[in-house]
């Protein structure tokens, strides 16, 4: 099976989107509905706009490393193939 062709149907890749719009209203309307200061909003609005950037950089490097190996297991399986067709081609 090719991996590539495995791709999220329109519907989850909409969901995903709607899902995080709906997140984000939400927290931008609690932190405006938050009884504090101005300075305070910010430093919350702050933490959560790094807490966001740092699951997105997790993310995306579990997902290289994931690829990365994929193309490891790939190239070795190549050259255990070229290696066993290479001995059988001797043994004839």
């Amino acid at each position: 099976m090719n991996d590539s062709l495995m791709k999220h149907s329109p519907a989850w890749t909409s969901f995903s989107y709607v899902s995080f719009g709906v997140a984000a209203f939400m927290v931008v309307i609690g932190l405006y509905m938050m009884p504090i200061d101005l300075w305070g909003k910010g430093y919350l609005a702050m933490g959560i706009l790094m807490l966001l950037q740092t699951a997105v950089n997790v993310t995306k490097t579990l997902r290289d490393n994931l690829e990365a190996e994929k193309l490891i297991r790939r190239i070795d399986d190549a050259k255990t193939e070229k290696l066993l067709l290479g001995i059988k081609a001797d043994e004839v």
